[in-house]
């Protein structure tokens, strides 16, 4: 599998291209899908092909030197011939099932511990066994571009791919590739770390938030992790959501009625094509009698949601065939979209619809969240508020449980909206994991968080949490505070840290009511905790 590699881009609605277009047909009889489901049922039904089936497959998330997720119980599935018996072993376990009249099949193995390498083994009317299979941690990281961003093209990305010789933290690429029906399979296979591997393919080779994140993991766990991407420059949050997202958060459900809409005209196109479809068929079965060439299949309609700007187009064909896949959780780095978009407060609903729509497909309403916080950037032809605005809803989805954000305001090229430092980001969202997912003491694992406000003597005393050790990252007045009275005029305030909140008052205003920070596109306030990381933007009251 090959992704094509780019140049750095630095518009985050230019979507990329290259890898899309090629790989949006996958190969023919590859586990789970043909090149048209479609063609594969009318193969079916003229009986003029094999068996839609015939072995025992499994789909290409499993494969030699892939990583299981430890200490969770296990889901293997596949297909075969309905009714065919399937055994599969792992070490000293053997599940057995059968394949239904669909020809699917799935059984669940006990949880592990970290370790191997194990080989796993599947055995049916034929026999597959992938070799060199770890137990460790597992995660899938998602998003556009500034996850995509490969390890070659960052700061001290390339020492650091050249020292990248972990052969326990093994890489999955999914291809891109949109659909407007869920898809069964990816084309792709895991490898283990190299300085080789971890250069090839993507958009410069594997994402270096990623691996950063997975070399702390490696560093304070010891042992095995497994990365799974699935990225696509310039893509909105929308395409990466299922229906079931949508569905669940009732400001989107003009969004699930458009996905409704276009499935049902795309089955309604389906049924007008069924009179060429059966010309062509019994044309075909007339050809193979008469040893004849078989007349080319008539053209099916184009499901308009098979797009990157789609609502589900990506989830459909990018992360569907990912579950149910044990993971421990997600990382996602996405919205520079939808800045451009102007979503604002919208976009907090969009992350609940994505974060519950996940947890739903796999079914696990507690995985880990953790999602990186845009980072100040000079939007062209914007209004330099939507950032904020954004990040407002970044931090707000903080109240959905179990769910972790790093700050990146101090991580930042206001000319380049793919910040060269990838390390601090990857790190910081390794603190996440290492303090929430796996309960290590003594990691901060994020900036203050505004968590109230009051008035005080013709002031307002912001309160935050995470802020033990308050203090301006390079000694100068805290910066970027800004107050309003009941006129809702915004002026520059000055602000004194008080043990673990920060007083904000001015002149200007004596009888303040609304208080913000960080407030827009350019915004790299220098307020932060003992740990060194950033406070994130806020505005309050809302």
């Amino acid at each position: 599998m090959t992704r094509t590699t780019t140049t750095p881009r630095t518009r985050p609605w230019a979507p990329r291209r290259g890898a899309a277009s090629k790989e949006r047909r996958p190969r023919e009889g590859a586990a789970g899908f043909v090149a048209s489901p479609f063609i594969a049922a009318l193969l079916a039904l003229a009986s003029i092909g094999p068996r839609a089936f015939a072995e025992v497959r499994l789909p290409h998330i499993f494969s030699s030197r892939m990583v299981l997720q430890r200490d969770m119980p296990l889901p293997v599935w596949g297909w075969a011939d309905p009714g065919e018996e399937v055994a599969v072993t792992l070490g000293d376990e053997t599940q057995r099932t059968r394949a239904d009249a669909a020809g699917t099949w799935r059984v669940t193995l006990s949880p592990r511990e970290a370790g191997g390498p194990h080989s796993l083994r599947v055995k049916g009317t034929n026999e597959i066994s992938l070799d060199e299979v770890l137990v460790g941690e597992v995660w899938l990281c998602s998003g556009q571009s500034n996850m995509e961003m490969g390890i070659t093209l960052v700061e001290g990305g390339s020492q650091a791919a050249a020292g990248a010789n972990d052969s326990k933290i093994r890489l999955l690429m999914v291809p891109n590739r949109p659909s407007g029906q869920p898809l069964s399979d990816i084309d792709s296979s895991w490898t283990a770390c190299s300085p080789e591997s971890i250069s090839k393919g993507g958009w410069g080779g594997f994402p270096a938030v990623a691996y950063f994140f997975a070399r702390e993991l490696r560093r304070e766990l010891d042992v095995p992790v497994g990365l799974i991407d699935a990225t696509w420059g310039g893509t909105l949050i929308e395409p990466w959501t299922p229906r079931a997202g949508f569905d669940g958060v009732a400001s989107l459900h003009s969004i699930r009625d458009d996905v409704d809409r276009a499935q049902g005209e795309y089955e309604r196109s389906l049924l007008a094509t069924l009179p060429a479809i059966e010309a062509w068929t019994l044309a075909a079965r007339t050809a193979l009698a008469g040893g004849d060439s078989i007349p080319p299949a008539p053209d099916f309609p184009r499901h308009s949601l098979a797009s990157e700007r789609r609502p589900t187009g990506l989830y459909n064909g990018m992360i569907h065939a990912l579950a149910p896949f044990a993971i421990r959780g997600v990382l996602w780095y996405q919205g520079e979209s939808n800045v451009m978009a102007g979503d604002g407060a919208a976009y907090l609903d969009k992350m609940r619809a994505l974060i519950e729509g996940w947890r739903g497909v796999w079914n696990a309403n507690e995985m880990p969240f953790y999602f990186v916080q845009l980072a100040p950037f000079r939007y062209p032809r914007t209004d330099p508020t939507r950032l904020a605005e954004v990040w407002d809803s970044q931090r707000r989805a903080l109240e959905i449980p179990n769910t972790g954000m790093v700050v990146t305001t101090d991580v930042t090229n206001l000319d380049d909206i793919h910040p060269g430092d990838k390390k601090s980001v990857g790190e910081r969202l390794s603190r996440w994991a290492l303090a929430k997912t796996y309960a290590r003491p003594g990691i901060a694992c994020s900036g203050p968080l505004f968590e109230s406000m009051s008035i005080e003597d013709g002031a307002v005393r912001v309160r935050f949490g995470h802020a033990a050790g308050l203090a301006s990252r390079d000694g100068a007045p805290l910066s970027w505070f800004e107050i309003a009275g009941a006129d809702g005029r915004f002026v520059k305030a000055e602000a004194r840290i008080d043990g673990e909140s920060v007083v904000v008052s001015s002149a200007q205003v004596p009888q303040p009511t609304t208080v913000r920070f960080g407030w827009g596109q350019e915004a790299a306030p220098n307020l932060v905790n003992g740990a060194g990381l950033p406070a994130s933007p806020f505005r309050a009251p809302r």
